[in-house]
């Protein structure tokens, strides 16, 4: 099969799980013999093509303002809306991936997070009567930050100018043929406004690597290790990891947290948090992550659709506790220790966190996920779900 896969970015150019999920995916159906080209973004003027671990990647410039991907300085509200009214139908971009259309000639159009792009890509597939399948990997069809999350909170209800601006998307959905998404919780929120109306749906998880990790040993301490591993922002809940911390007791824990943010806000939680139990790691491999602590916290505030850490934290066997934010619910379940607290409540954080401490034992204890849960993640599972989208025909059902 012939499949072209579009994302924002791709490798070597990370910004989050997106585009390693997308990459593990498009490896995986090039190692299965599929022919397999992924068109991305670039901050460069030219186009540029190159292959990378049997996958060809066309590399594109941006038709906007500016590169928004890893900026520390904030635009103007008047040039991110600019930026923005420009995304809600790039013709530009349009026209550059129709040209790879006609050279790739696919089969599908697999699509995922569009932005900077725009949802007018579909509009080329369907006028070659190539099948769209694509996967929620974020809100961007639904909210302009692409999170549904502001001024520290999850937006229950989008806003005008979100509802405003992105009322084309929903106008566009109806272009796909088949819609996918890594959560059930995500999947909701895009349904319950109108967008993929009839369209076959279902939820897909990622790839995800559980084999290396399973039943990782803990460290050898007296005391309970806690961990985060992530992105250090606001978003991920840090911050209310570390007000959680100020009400454990003296003695029995530590934290080690692993992760890099912007430089002004890790220097200000790095000033603002002075117990030396909590340990800062940096970047650090995930492995050795995993082999230094004994519980995860998954603390994220806003509603993560599928965070990689807590698949790679159960598939270690460690125990967890959690935010309810998002489709987190829907992976911690398969966890065979797990607390849950709703976002931002760092007392309840503590609270849990103070039981783990009184029974240390049982906390530290590595225990094998429960059955059945690595092989939801092989690239073989995967990849086959997937491959059942790209190939069903018009009008059939799959919703899960």
């Amino acid at each position: 099969m012939r499949i072209l896969i579009v994302n924002t970015l791709y490798p070597p150019e990370i910004i989050g799980g997106a585009e390693v999920s997308v990459s593990l995916l498009a490896e995986a159906l090039a190692q299965q013999g599929h022919q397999v080209s992924v068109v991305c973004l670039q901050n460069e003027q030219a186009l540029s093509v190159d292959e990378r671990n049997g996958v060809r990647v066309y590399r594109v410039p941006l038709d906007n303002d500016y590169w928004p991907f890893g900026r520390d300085a904030k635009p103007s509200s008047i040039q991110r809306l600019k930026w923005h009214l420009q995304d809600t139908w790039n013709r530009k971009a349009a026209a550059r991936f129709a040209e790879i259309l006609d050279i790739e000639k696919p089969d599908v159009v697999h699509s995922n997070n569009l932005t900077g792009f725009s949802v007018s890509l579909w509009s080329e597939a369907k006028r070659r009567n190539i099948r769209i399948v694509h996967t929620l990997r974020d809100y961007s069809l639904i909210c302009k930050r692409s999170t549904l999350f502001r001024a520290g909170s999850t937006c229950m209800r989008r806003c005008t100018a979100c509802a405003t601006m992105t009322t084309p998307y929903r106008r566009a959905s109806r272009m796909v043929d088949a819609v996918t998404s890594n959560s059930q919780f995500v999947l909701d929120r895009h349904l319950e406004p109108g967008y993929f109306t009839k369209i076959p749906g279902r939820v897909i998880f990622n790839i995800a690597d559980t084999t290396n990790l399973a039943a990782t040993p803990g460290p050898a301490s007296e005391d309970l290790i806690f961990g985060f591993i992530g992105r250090l922002e606001p978003e991920k809940g840090i911050d209310v990891v570390l007000r959680a911390t100020e009400l454990l007791p003296d003695t029995g824990w530590q934290l080690k947290i692993a992760g890099r943010g912007l430089e002004a806000y890790v220097r200000d939680i790095k000033a603002a948090c002075r117990n030396d139990r909590v340990q800062w790691l940096g970047f650090t491999k995930s492995a050795d992550f995993y082999a230094g602590v004994d519980v995860c916290l998954i603390s994220s505030v806003w509603p993560e659709p599928l965070p990689r850490t807590l698949i790679e934290g159960i598939g270690a066997g460690k125990a967890t506790i959690c935010s309810t934010a998002g489709g987190i619910p829907e992976i911690s379940e398969f966890s065979n220790l797990v607390g849950k607290y709703e976002p931002h409540d760092h007392r309840r954080l503590a609270e849990l966190m103070q039981e783990a401490i009184r029974h240390t034992a049982r906390w530290k204890k590595t225990s094998p996920a429960r059955s059945h849960f690595a092989e939801k993640f092989t690239p073989e599972t995967i990849t086959g779900q997937y491959l059942e989208m790209y190939a069903r025909k018009p009008g059939t059902s799959s919703q899960e």
